[in-house]
């Protein structure tokens, strides 16, 4: 059996895994600001953890997964400037922070269970661990990292030579503003708040008070003392979008090195990629970042909502690697969608197999299985061998329903989970086609029969079938 090996962002490598204590793994994520729904671009750092941490335990160690929500702090700009994201979602609704927190963190928790993520361990919010918070801040005035200016207490970053390591930031290069903009008073331009004083005239729904003042935590410090809380001074594996690399887990770095003495504080830095919005001119033209602030987001409830199994997104998911970045697009997820039903409708009819399957047989299939994921978590491969199992004309039945009930256990696809009528037989949806079908069904009604005949065709065509019945009409794939 190989060694698992897992790519860290800080050494730039891929490595091999070895957890810091025997049989117990630690693996602190960064949760959601709950102050809007989450996106799937979010989401998709959701189900990377997710699948990090199904594979660990499949490997029989004992994971310890903490994500937390960050219900204030996060402010609008990487600057330790503007105004708190769940303040301005607050005065937005006419809701107090704590409602909207609520809120948005039940929304989180539900598209989690959707998607089929196993619940973290602990699941700390920000706001009730500010006790934790200002004893690190504390800790790191006592040896002298920290400065006070008129807006808040800042972390002197010259007092930290490691500090560009983690993102591999070039910051004597870098123009002051190009990376997190310019504080008045700051000593570097790489200085970042470990605790913020309130805007003089302007009425927050949350403050506390704290040796340096009243005033609220800096989003860096909840992480770095919310982790070491549930996970000790030093723990195995850190994971977050790659986004935060570059300011927030670097500041993390950096605060909790100084603050706890060690190093390294975190053994692997694991960050996915992000999930790309398709542009107008198709795959990989145009493509950007999917974020609230472009307002170019898609949601679970979204897909819902079109008639697509959440699962199906975590399916999509899988057939990418998690540091690669995949691009999401209507296509893309209506044929996830088609993909996951097909594989589903296989798996629910091997439940129906009865006896016992060879061990021996299934050996080499779990095998090149358990490599895949052993390989810095390559699901793609994994999802191949899913796939040859599946359509296996030599493996005997037992055997290939052993073996899907076993990769399922790693992948999370619900496959052993009977069909019922309606999701069996629920149709395809595309706008699309949708559309044409409409258009087809308005021409014949007109009486306009060569119309309604040449969009037959060019359905037929694309491997559509379209279905005339007295209720109306409908379409699938052809070969289904």
């Amino acid at each position: 059996m190989s060694q698992i090996e897992f790519y860290d962002t800080r050494s730039r490598s891929q490595r091999p895994f070895e957890p810091l204590r025997p049989g117990k793994v630690g693996i602190y994520s960064c949760g959601p600001t709950v102050y809007a729904e989450q996106h799937v671009g979010n989401l998709r750092s959701r189900l990377f953890s997710d699948l990090l941490k199904r594979f660990l335990t499949s490997e029989g160690l004992e994971v310890t997964h903490v994500i937390n929500i960050t219900d204030v702090g996060h402010l609008v700009s990487d600057a330790d400037e503007g105004e708190d994201k769940m303040e301005a979602a607050a005065r937005r609704a006419g809701r107090t922070a704590a409602e909207i927190a609520e809120h948005y963190t039940e929304l989180w928790r539900k598209d989690g269970e959707a998607v089929n993520c196993l619940p973290p361990e602990h699941n700390p919010m920000a706001t009730e661990h500010i006790p934790d918070q200002i004893v690190l801040a504390q800790r790191l005035e006592a040896g002298g990292f920290l400065y006070s200016i008129a807006d808040g207490v800042y972390f002197d970053t010259r007092r930290f030579p490691r500090y560009a390591e983690l993102a591999g930031l070039d910051l004597e290069g870098q123009s002051e503003g190009a990376r997190i903009g310019v504080t008045q008073g700051k000593k570097n331009p790489a200085d970042f708040a470990v605790w913020k004083f309130p805007e003089e005239g302007v009425q927050r729904l949350q403050e506390w008070d704290s040796p340096w003042g009243r005033g609220f935590p800096g989003w860096h410090l909840e992480c770095s003392a919310m982790s070491v809380r549930y996970l000790g001074e030093q723990f195995d594996i850190h994971t977050g979008g790659i986004d935060l690399a570059t300011v927030h887990h670097t500041n993390e770095v950096a605060q909790s090195e100084c603050g706890f003495g060690v190093h390294p504080w975190v053994g692997f830095w694991m960050h996915n990629e992000f999930l790309a919005l398709q542009g107008s001119g198709g795959e990989g033209a145009g493509d950007e970042k999917m974020s609230k602030s472009k307002g170019n987001v898609k949601t679970l409830s979204d897909l819902i909502d079109r008639g697509i199994d959440p699962i199906a997104f975590r399916y999509f998911f899988l057939q990418a690697h998690y540091r690669q970045q995949q691009t999401f697009s209507d296509e893309a997820i209506q044929a996830a969608a088609t993909g996951y039903r097909r594989l589903q409708k296989i798996a629910a009819a091997l439940e129906e197999v009865e006896g016992e399957g060879d061990a021996a047989i299934q050996a080499p299939f779990a095998g090149r299985f358990r490599e895949a994921l052993a390989d810095d978590l390559n699901a793609p491969r994994a999802m191949a061998v899913v796939w040859e199992v599946a359509r296996s004309d030599e493996l005997a039945d037992v055997d290939r329903r052993d073996l899907l009930r076993r990769f399922d256990s790693v992948l999370g696809l619900r496959l052993g989970e009977a069909l019922t009528e309606s999701a069996a037989d629920q149709g395809e949806r595309d706008p699309r086609i949708d559309g044409l079908l409409a258009d087809r069904q308005a021409a014949r009604e007109g009486k306009d029969w060569a119309t309604a005949d040449r969009i037959r065709d060019e359905l037929a065509a694309e491997g559509v079938e379209v279905v005339d019945a007295p209720s109306g009409s409908s379409w699938r794939r052809t070969g289904e």
